[in-house]
């Protein structure tokens, strides 16, 4: 589905007004908070298994590019892209509906917890614009530019859907 020159710049646009209201949305959800009558403390499990999900779908993704699939990369990276925007979206509907839960732990077990959570946070926030840049690249066949931006933009999403669940895992034994 190769697209013109206009069409690429258009979508890189709409990228950067997607990702600058995202960047919105994180930093300022923790000021927002909204009453309700339903009870979103499921919601960390369930997000949980969406960064999962996504995840595995990466590896799926990166499998069949490698088997020259390209039919099946690029399915799976449309649906890793969906589940990582639902991902988001129950993310941000959790922390502005529910009161904020501080870890419990000491020791070690802490510093790794928020060497994790930092470093999962950073990188999530970096890369969700390139994220979208490489994904455009590869829907406007851009397949050289695509793929360089894919080296490193791969690994980078691939540890941000893993280290999410983690620090759940971690977090677990704090929520009450």
């Amino acid at each position: 589905m190769l697209m013109n020159t206009g069409r690429y710049k258009q979508l890189n646009i709409l990228a950067c007004i997607i990702s600058a209201i995202v960047l919105l949305v994180i930093v300022f959800m923790r000021r927002i908070h909204i009453e309700s009558s339903i009870d979103f403390r499921f919601l960390p499990a369930v997000y949980s298994l969406f960064n999962v999900i996504s995840g595995s779908l990466l590896i799926g993704a990166y499998v069949a590019i490698k088997k020259k699939n390209i039919s099946l990369h690029r399915r799976l990276m449309t649906v890793a892209l969906i589940t990582s925007f639902l991902f988001l979206l129950m993310y941000v509907v959790y922390h502005i509906t529910t009161p904020e839960t501080k870890f419990c732990r000491e020791g070690f077990i802490r510093t790794l917890y928020f060497f994790i959570l930092i470093t999962h946070v950073v990188l999530a926030a970096i890369s969700f614009p390139f994220i979208l840049f490489t994904y455009i690249k590869g829907l406007t066949e851009m397949f050289d530019k695509h793929q360089r931006m894919a080296r490193w933009v791969f690994p980078i999403w691939l540890y941000v859907c893993w280290s999410g669940p983690l620090c759940y895992i971690l977090l677990f034994p704090c929520y009450q």
